[in-house]
């Protein structure tokens, strides 16, 4: 879900801190902005935690998976919504105002997550997030971009990335942090309402992009703010530049009409924006069908299905995950230049396909050396606590605690007082038994069972996530960055990543009820294939882009990209696509 649009290099790097130390007022900018990025992350990573704990109070959702998946995927449906519209608030309100929206929507949303009565009104509140998310995923970065100077602009739009990787695990911190407190999900998603309303004050204080003052002929506001960030023999420069660019810009828009419909036909019917479109489209579907934002969103619960029943040690493990995809993060950004978008890309795919299929692996054991379910366990806490389709079963032995969390009935596995390895009993799912079970010091499992191979699979989730962030997660962005030509650049962009937020949707939504119609082996290799053929269509469609000009890439659509086994280079010959 990461994105950006501009790529820094080490030199970059340098040159932002020499220039900030200089002129701090271009990181307060920054920062501010990319509070934006930090809430991403936070409300798409709180609700891996906060719904162990919601289907704990709300039984109605513990009972029914598609409650969990929809608490979990409003947000990205929200999202959506908040991108679709994002570009024309963006245009209509300006940037400063955009963000100032969605952080009220961010507040809001917040604020009827942490009083909501039931579990319809989380989803009301989680509508709301997603609508701020959608919003502040252009807005930030696009921001950030428009308020630097040229020269350290790939840098400080880099923040946003790293913010937002930093939400996700703190967001995974705040829920460790008051797992143990009472009316716990309440708290870890009443929290993310803090950081809107410092943001939504920090805005009152800070000016409009000087782009947009400029295309809203407000040029004096607009040299103010350069007089800010710019030296003063710099100014008159940049206004001419400035000036330069929106005229162009506007040149281009014109013949492409107004309405989003007249935008998208237009880049349709090119020839070289279609083939750029395959190949965006392409890694930004092939990111979401890796089944990363299951870990993301359900990361907590992977791990119980691993073997770990605890909600604490479930959120003390997944922050292993979220600190990884913050490593890689960092990986991408020392990689990307050096080995090129393509090959960094095959390569991140080849790791996660081997991830997909280890984990699979692992699940599958596990399943196979579940402990047996003992009619003697079961019938010591009673008939009427006993699951009832093992009560009816003709054949009790050959029940394992897979057999008993998989019944219609909705059953959990307690486990042996003793050993959890050895048999224990099947009970119905309910506060009481589950109260009972606990109270005689035995662990108890609804998602995933005793497993010995439960920590070789937190250990493959971890090198699946070091595979994915520095290449599929990171690259895609860059990659829709490149391959358009100018004028259909804001068009392509939205175009992919919109198929980006629906394939999120898909995956989030679909997850849970997956791992019960497949199980969690089944789930991961389906993934597994995913990832395969995402592979091959990255290797056919994708060309590489490092070191060219966006008139270069241009002219290599033209001709027809047709990829050699090489990676990195393509030939004349002729494509059809």
């Amino acid at each position: 879900m990461e994105g950006g649009v501009v790529k820094p290099n080490q030199t970059e790097f340098t040159e932002c801190f020499k220039t900030i130390w200089r002129t701090p007022y271009i990181m307060l900018l920054a920062l501010s902005a990319g509070i934006g990025g930090l809430l991403f992350g936070y409300d798409t990573g709180v609700i891996s935690g906060a719904s162990l704990y919601i289907r704990d109070d709300f039984q109605y959702v513990e009972r029914h998976t598609w409650l969990q998946e929809t608490i979990v995927s409003t947000a990205v449906a929200g999202a959506i919504v908040g991108a679709a519209f994002g570009g024309w608030m963006n245009d209509r309100f300006g940037r400063k105002k955009s963000i100032m929206y969605a952080d009220f929507l961010f507040l809001l949303g917040s604020l009827i997550m942490a009083l909501a009565p039931n579990p319809w009104v989380i989803i009301v509140g989680r509508l709301f997030v997603g609508l701020g998310v959608g919003i502040v995923s252009m807005t930030s970065p696009l921001y950030i971009s428009e308020a630097s100077p040229a020269r350290i602009r790939g840098a400080l739009v880099s923040t946003n990335g790293l913010l937002l990787t930093l939400g996700q695990f703190l967001s995974y911190l705040i829920n460790l942090a008051f797992a143990k407190t009472p009316g716990n999900w309440r708290w870890m998603l009443g929290v993310a309402g803090v950081p809107p309303l410092v943001q939504f004050i920090l805005m009152c204080f800070l000016p409009e992009s000087p782009r947009w003052l400029y295309r809203q002929d407000k040029k004096r506001e607009a040299r103010e703010i350069l007089e800010k960030i710019y030296p003063s023999n710099e100014v008159d420069e940049e206004m001419k530049a400035l000036q330069s660019s929106v005229k162009t810009e506007k040149e281009i828009e014109e013949p492409m009409g107004d309405s989003v419909f007249s935008k998208v036909k237009s880049a349709w019917s090119n020839k070289v924006v279609r083939r750029g479109l395959y190949a965006g489209i392409t890694v930004q579907v092939a990111q979401q069908f890796v089944g990363i934002n299951t870990v993301m969103y359900y990361s907590p619960t992977i791990v119980q299905l691993a073997g770990f029943s605890s909600n604490r040690t479930a959120l003390a493990l997944s922050l292993v995950t979220t600190g990884l995809n913050t490593v890689g993060t960092f990986l991408s950004m020392l990689c990307v230049d050096r080995f090129g978008r393509r090959r960094l890309m095959i390569v991140s795919m080849l790791g996660i396909i081997t991830c997909l299929v280890a984990l699979s692996i692992m699940f599958f054991q596990a399943s196979v050396h579940a402990p047996q379910v003992s009619l003697v366990e079961s019938g010591h806490f009673g008939v009427n606590m006993t699951c009832s389709d093992f009560k009816t079963s003709p054949d009790h032995a050959s029940w394992n605690c897979m057999t008993c969390l998989r019944a219609p009935s909705n059953c959990a596995f307690c486990a042996n007082r003793d050993n959890i390895y050895n048999p224990g009993a099947c009970l119905s799912v309910d506060k009481v038994t589950r109260g009972t079970c606990k109270a005689q010091h035995r662990t108890w499992y609804t998602y995933g069972c005793p497993s010995k191979f439960g920590i070789f699979t937190v250990l493959f989730l971890g090198l699946y996530i070091l595979s994915y962030a520095p290449g599929i997660g990171s690259v895609p962005w860059i990659v829709n960055s490149e391959i358009y030509p100018l004028r259909y650049r804001g068009t392509g962009g939205g175009i992919a990543a919109v198929s980006n937020w629906v394939s999120n949707l898909i995956i989030s939504e679909t997850f849970l009820t997956l791992t019960e119609v497949l199980g969690s082996a089944g789930t991961f290799l389906l993934f597994a294939g995913f990832s395969t053929l995402g592979l091959v269509a990255i290797f056919f469609l994708v060309p590489e882009t490092k070191g060219l000009q966006f008139e270069e890439v241009e002219q290599m659509l033209e001709k027809g990209y047709r990829p050699t086994f090489c990676c990195s280079k393509n030939d004349d010959s002729k494509s059809d696509f």
